[in-house]
């Protein structure tokens, strides 16, 4: 696991938070000891299965629930004051619209609450929303809905946003134009936070993933990192004429998880790819020889699982 240095500097700081609800079953540990620190400029994708904590752990971020053990300090202050002086906004899944109202009737009327706060017109623009500024809110679709508080959340210009499944009923065409405007405002240095289940998109737009399960953090690295450490590497090349033998002999490789033939060609997941590339080349004569990452979902299911 990463471990970071904390400093005055980082945009969140979550330290042994713990957050229990008492159900009709009895107590529920939703948040079990969590450490995490969040540097400001970072994209980070939070990542787990349905009631691993994820939403839990953003709701406490952004002051919508207080741990039960623990603190939070978001941009050097209490997440509520953060979030009061406009420091932190959020695009979360569901609520927060007037139906009667347009598009941009929303914007405004919620703009007119801010003591400053970023043009309407341009809030619209780059959440691609222009198009249907003059349209009601109950008339627009659930990804429509999604991009209206995603214009709503860059109203006060905040130094951290905080997403949660922030695609959500948008479909493939809004979901790449969503995330073109995220890389834009990234990279203007802004902090983004975002939980998802489409794991593609936390490929490509995180630069750090976290995965939660069970209410506690089971990885913490860059994408890549996160891959090798779950799966291994698959190394591939072409041979010469690839049998049966030449299997056996590439699982007594040390670390050697799997081989498949295929055609004249062999991959071997293993966890150290470097000694597998080696004997390949010396000792079996391969040529055109790659070495790639598993996939996020291979990580995701090995880690996660792990955890349970």
């Amino acid at each position: 696991m990463t471990t970071t240095t904390r400093t005055a500097t980082d945009a969140v700081d979550v330290i042994g938070v713990a957050k229990q609800f008492h159900t009709k079953d009895g107590p529920l540990r939703a948040v079990d000891g969590v450490d995490l620190t969040i540097g400001r400029g970072e994209i980070l994708a939070l990542l787990g299965p349905n009631g691993a904590g994820k939403t839990t752990l953003l709701d406490m971020v952004l002051g919508l629930t207080t741990p039960t053990s623990g603190t939070i300090s978001v941009l050097g202050t209490e997440p509520r004051r953060a979030v009061r002086a406009g420091q932190v906004s959020a695009v979360l899944q569901t609520g927060g619209l007037l139906r009667d109202l347009t598009v941009a009737e929303t914007v405004r009327m919620i703009a007119s609450t801010y003591d400053r706060h970023a043009e309407v017109d341009d809030v619209l623009r780059r959440a691609r929303i222009q198009s249907i500024a003059s349209r009601k809110v109950s008339k627009c679709s659930g990804g429509e809905q999604q991009r209206l508080r995603f214009a709503l959340a860059l109203l006060p210009d905040p130094d951290l946003l905080v997403l949660d499944e922030p695609t959500a009923g948008m479909d493939v065409t809004a979901r790449r134009e969503f995330w073109d405007t995220m890389r834009e405002d990234a990279a203007r240095g802004r902090t983004v936070v975002f939980a998802t289940h489409y794991l593609q998109e936390a490929d490509a737009f995180a630069q750090r993933i976290v995965m939660v399960s069970a209410g506690r953090v089971v990885a913490d690295g860059p994408t890549a990192q996160i891959r090798a450490r779950a799966t291994g590497r698959t190394v591939s090349a072409r041979l010469g004429s690839p049998t049966a033998d030449v299997r056996h002999r590439l699982r007594t490789l040390p670390g050697v998880q799997d081989v498949s033939l295929d055609g004249g060609r062999v991959a071997v997941r293993a966890a150290d790819s470097d000694a597998v590339a080696l004997a390949l080349l010396t000792d079996f004569g391969a040529t055109d020889l790659e070495i790639t990452s598993g996939s996020l979902d291979q990580a995701f299911q090995a880690l996660t699982e792990g955890a349970s």
